[in-house]
């Protein structure tokens, strides 16, 4: 049980992720502070107060975050620069001297890594193991509420992810385990979980899967990476986004995703939620934790 003086702030809280984090700590009685670029779109919480916290301004950063113990640090929207708002973030923290950072990372996260992106999040923890603080890494895995996205108007999830199996999780697993981190950090004090579902599915298998809970008929259909850049490129998006789509299904394919962990019950005392029960709630067919 956390003590009743120790500070919280929590980054994302207009987000999925992060506003779940916000929410279980607020029905806990806990206040907090939400760090947010624009205050006014914050969500209003029992005990919660919003400040000015864009990860970019460091100077708006230090004012936010003085005297705050405990900080929930949700990576950045996707960008070039995002790395350089992670290490303005990450000193502002060790400036002020917060006592835990939990970082929302990647699983696998490292400097090759297949997946672009997760090479930003292993840079990012480079810098949080080089500021000092103390600190937990939670690693997620793709995220299992985001498979119904990965569906084409057409029915089809396309990508060159041949056979591999990816060990997609929860958000709200990712959200209790933050959340049990958060409330007692010194067992996870310098630890790295990498957090997963309850299984590595195919996307064979993944689309089975929204097609049994939904009634839509979905099936997954490879391609090849060229075929995958070919298909992508009409969307104008710049070239390291394209690596990033593109990449998300190669790490399927190689096997960078598919090892199952059992972080998330170790963190949270309860199992893993499969990709079933993540699609049987949005769809309405199961209550919402």
């Amino acid at each position: 049980m956390a003590p009743a003086d120790v500070t919280y702030a929590v980054t994302g809280a207009t987000g999925r992720l992060g506003g779940r984090v916000a929410r279980r700590l607020a029905a806990a009685g806990i206040p907090q502070t939400l760090l947010v670029r624009t205050p006014a779109r914050a969500p209003e919480l029992p005990g919660a107060t919003a400040a000015q916290g864009a990860f970019g301004d460091h100077d708006a950063l230090v004012r936010a975050l003085r005297g705050t113990d405990r900080v929930l640090m949700v990576s950045a929207s996707e960008s070039l620069d995002r790395v350089h708002q992670h290490r303005t973030f990450i000193d502002a923290a060790a400036q002020v001297g917060v006592a835990h950072l939990v970082y929302i990372s990647f699983y696998g996260a490292a400097p090759d890594a297949t997946f672009t992106l997760a090479r930003d999040h292993w840079h990012t923890e480079e810098h949080i193991r080089a500021s000092g603080l103390p600190f937990t890494f939670l690693r997620d895995n793709l995220y299992a509420d985001f498979m119904p996205g990965l569906v084409g108007e057409d029915g089809v999830i396309r990508g060159p992810a041949g056979d591999g199996r990816a060990a997609v999780v929860a958000q709200d697993d990712i959200a209790d385990a933050a959340v049990a981190v958060l409330r007692d950090p010194g067992p996870h004090t310098g630890t790295a979980y990498e957090l997963t579902g309850p299984e590595a599915l195919t996307l064979t298998e993944v689309a089975a899967t929204i097609t049994s809970v939904t009634g839509r008929p979905v099936t997954y259909v490879p391609e090849t990476v060229e075929e995958a850049y070919a298909s992508r490129s009409g969307y104008g998006a710049p070239d390291w986004e394209l690596d990033a789509w593109v990449s998300t299904y190669t790490a399927i394919a190689d096997g960078s995703l598919a090892a199952v962990s059992t972080a998330v019950q170790d963190l949270t005392g309860h199992p893993a939620t499969s990709l079933e029960q993540v699609l049987r709630v949005q769809t309405g067919l199961a209550p919402q934790s």
